[in-house]
């Protein structure tokens, strides 16, 4: 059969290109392998070329399929099954580039393409480690095609292709017309809940990271083949600290996200996902102290390769995790299966280098230099291994508790998670937050190699800073979580100690053991904005209030669970707001001023207008608007996007809790017309109206509207049976072209006032009155206060700028070139993390 209108040359070309891409890695990396073992020279070389051809135009076959996948998805052509799944007609272009990386095929092309970048500035600059290092790259570049290949080898499907058809995915009897593409008048679109800011960049960003983790661990593999036990180490730091510093910044885009869009359940809830991701960072940490300890002193260096080893090879098992369904139960992030032959290429991925990584370190492990020479236990190799271990062994606490699912799933068993989630990982992290905070802020105080005498002489002023400053905040600004009792509330004052600790110890240190070197202050900027991340999450998290209290209840609402605690809504926690009515919550007055529908199919925002007045003079003193947003879905679900106020000392973090459907709350009533002469009354079911006066051309009004010619408002004053006034001032307005009749609405008492015109006589008013039988609009909030939660943000800034600044001084780079690259780095996080959300 002929199927009408179908674009299949765009498909075919986009599948040639990654069946080149798997062809031209496979051969790259057999040809590195040959040049990384031939012993002649000369044949090096030759290998070398040919490869590092072959990696070039498997990176523009990558490039290929990528442009491939946005022509398919930015034309609509929903007869691929990518297009009709991810995108829709409505999408804005940031959404439609972000769909393409909504599909795991889509974000293993995003990762690929890392690896491309990456490779090509290896090729460059790795020197003599290009061969062995490339080849490992090459091998992960195989792997990554073969997931996006679609095709079936001896029965066995290799792969999910993003260029399949849909007729050819989907059952119906639309696809057995050959005019089929007529029905298909739109795709699903991009997951509502994925409709956000984030979802643009914290992907890519994220990707980064995974993909420069290969790097320490191709530099680790290179050591062990080529018996260059030792030199890998230095050229492997610049990367590791890179890769560090962007997956760091990578996670933590997606803790904004998860604050700003609060179906993801705030900054970090322990999310299996969550924790995935942050497990290879922690070990990344631990593996790049150690490589600096080795650089120092010779010792750490089999600690060196374990760290460069796992960071990967838990990369690949966070990919594991949350791409076989495994965790589809236990985490909203994770991605739902994609079938046996997808689950089983992603666990040959992982066993491939994790076995053959291991299997290596563990072959060579005898033939490994050691330092005979014991480290003394006040030199800074010793506390910083110790620092090193204490992340490494946290973050396999955190993946064991992360891997109940695969556990359960092996050893047949049915362990079921704690039922406080997040207070078990809490009460094992509080403690490491104190190890780490102190060890960050002595640490650098000792010598490498030595015992270092004056240490107490050095860290006085520090401490005795950390601890005035602790003392004060504790009476002036106590931490009020007592949820968990005295004792973790003491551990929680103790984290706290260390996080100031270490904030005030390495700005100290800047000043006085760098002397203002800035150069080489990048560890320590690394080690303060890390340290004053971590006191902004305490305080942010130990004194978050919830400042939504309803003073009566004048009608309720079932409550869901709150995506913040994740428990059982309090209805007392929530306000409800009637259109136009205003209600009290906290030190503010907050008015539902209107909604309105957003671009995407059934999003609306909700403009809430929060006044704060001054408690003698009544004058205002603060006014502004927040449009939080709801998705009202089709299962009559409803997922919600907070809006949030920031303030230097605190954010207002308000969401809609509740809003009724206005497609299902259909008003049938019909007006009631009367004739009224001014001073007149009107009766109504729940009280009475008087038409005050009849206003001729008013000059302003409450629609904000401009007539174009003769307009006349009336102005009713509308009394309730019990007592309560408003006014009501419907309009009539006239123009060359026609009569239009503006309606007022008292939204309390569910009351349309129409003035409707003039009696034949012209002695008489014609005025429309409707009690409307549909639910009185309202919207139900809850609102948050985040106090401190910009120091949260401020250190994962500094953080960023301290991992450049190290990077910059490993590799050199100094002056101008140097000032730049901080520049960028300080004004995108500034950016992103300080104004984009808000």
């Amino acid at each position: 059969m002929q199927f009408e209108g179908e674009h299949l040359w765009i498909g075919q070309i986009g599948h040639i290109l990654v069946l080149l891409a798997f062809v031209s890695s496979l051969i790259a990396s057999v040809a590195y392998g040959f040049s990384t073992f031939n012993r002649d020279t000369e044949q090096q070389k030759r290998w070398l070329r040919f490869a590092r051809a072959s990696f070039y135009g498997q990176s523009l076959a990558v490039l290929g399929i990528f442009l491939s996948i946005f022509y398919i998805c930015a034309n609509h052509y929903f007869e691929y099954l990518y297009a009709y799944k991810h995108t829709s007609k409505e999408l804005e272009f940031k959404y439609l580039l972000a769909s393409i990386w909504e599909d795991q095929g889509g974000s293993f092309l995003l990762w690929s393409i890392w690896h491309c970048i990456l490779g090509v500035y290896l090729t460059r600059k790795a020197d003599s480690f290009e061969a062995p290092v490339m080849g490992v790259v090459s091998l992960a570049q195989m792997f990554l095609a073969m997931m996006i290949m679609g095709v079936y080898i001896f029965g066995t499907k290799i792969g999910n292709s993003p260029f399949v058809l849909t007729r050819n995915e989907i059952a119906g009897p639309i696809f057995s017309r050959p005019n089929y593409l007529e029905f298909l008048q739109d795709g699903i679109g991009l997951n509502v809940l994925l409709r956000n800011y984030w979802m643009v960049i914290h992907p890519p960003v994220l990707f980064f990271g995974f993909a420069a983790t290969l790097v320490p661990f191709a530099y680790a593999v290179a050591g062990l083949a080529t018996k260059r036990y030792t030199e890998w180490v230095k050229p492997a730091i610049p990367y590791t600290l890179a890769a560090a510093g962007i997956l760091g910044v990578g996670i933590m885009m997606g803790g904004k996200w998860a604050y700003e869009s609060l179906s993801f359940g705030g900054y970090w809830a322990w999310d299996p996902v969550e924790n995935a991701s942050l497990v290879p960072w922690m070990i990344l940490v631990a593996g790049l102290h150690t490589m600096v300890i080795f650089k120092a002193t010779g010792h750490s260096l089999k600690a060196s390769y374990l760290f460069a080893l796992l960071s990967f090879i838990f990369v690949l098992y966070s990919t594991f995790l949350t791409r076989t369904g495994i965790l589809g139960d236990t985490s909203v992030h994770a991605f739902t299966e994609a079938g046996a032959a997808m689950n089983i290429l992603i666990l040959g991925f992982l066993s491939f280098f994790t076995i053959g990584g291991l299997t290596l370190f563990a072959t060579r492990w005898k033939k490994l230099p050691v330092e005979t020479k014991e480290e003394p236990a006040q030199s800074r190799e010793f506390w910083m291994f110790i620092g090193s271990l204490v992340m490494f062994l946290s973050s396999l606490f955190i993946i064991i508790k992360t891997s109940l699912p695969v556990i359960n799933k092996i050893a047949g068993t049915n362990l079921a998670p704690p039922e406080d989630i997040e207070f078990s990982y809490n009460k094992v992290m509080v403690l490491v937050a104190i190890l780490i905070g102190i060890l960050t802020a002595v640490g650098q105080y000792f010598k490498y190699k030595t015992a270092s005498g004056d240490l107490l002489k050095r860290i006085v002023w520090p401490t005795l800073i950390a601890s005035v400053f602790t003392g004060v905040m504790a009476v002036i600004y106590p931490i009020t979580y007592y949820k968990q009792g005295a004792g973790f509330l003491g551990a929680i004052y103790l984290a706290f100690f260390a996080a100031v600790y270490a904030v005030v110890a390495n700005a100290w240190y800047i000043r006085s053991g760098l002397r203002g070197n800035w150069k080489a202050a990048g560890g320590s900027m690394t080690h303060l904005g890390f340290s004053l991340m971590v006191a902004g999450i305490i305080l942010s998290s130990g004194n978050k209030e919830v400042i939504s209290r309803e003073n009566y209840k004048a009608f309720s609402i079932p409550m869901g669970i709150d995506p913040l605690t994740k428990q059982q809504d309090n209805a007392a926690e929530n306000v409800n707001l009637i259109r136009q009515v205003p209600n009290r919550m906290g030190d503010y007055s907050i008015t539902y001023l209107n909604d309105s529908a957003g671009h995407e199919k059934g999003r609306r925002f909700f403009q809430l207008q929060f006044e704060r007045k001054d408690e003698k003079t009544k004058e205002i003193r603060e006014s502004f608007v927040l449009s939080p947003d709801v998705y009202l879905m089709k299962d009559n679900n409803m997922s919600s996007n907070p809006d949030i106020r920031g303030y230097l000392s605190h954010d207002v973090f308000t969401y809609i809790s509740y809003a009724m459907d206005p497609s299902k709350n259909v008003d049938t009533a019909q007006f009631r017309i009367s004739e009224v002469n001014e001073g007149d009354t009107l009766f109504y079911s729940k009280g009475f109206m008087v038409l005050n006066k009849i206003i001729k051309n008013p000059t302003e009004n409450k629609f904000k509207v401009t007539p174009k010619g003769p307009s006349v408002m009336l102005d009713f004053l509308v009394q309730s049976n019990d007592s309560m006034k408003y006014r009501a001032t419907p309009m009539l307005m006239i123009d060359s072209l026609n009569i239009t009749q503006v309606d007022d609405t008292v939204y309390a008492q569910n009351l349309y006032v129409r003035f409707a015109g003039i009696t034949e006589d012209q002695k008489k008013l014609k005025v429309g009155v409707k009690e409307s039988d549909t639910l009185i609009d309202f919207v139900t909030i809850k609102a948050y206060v985040f106090p401190w939660i910009k120091a949260v943000w401020v250190g994962l800034i500094l953080m960023a700028i301290g991992f450049v600044m190290s990077v910059l001084y490993r590799t050199k780079i100094t002056g101008w070139k140097a000032i730049s690259w901080i520049s960028a780095t300080a004004i995108a996080m500034i950016y992103m993390f300080l104004f984009a959300g808000n």
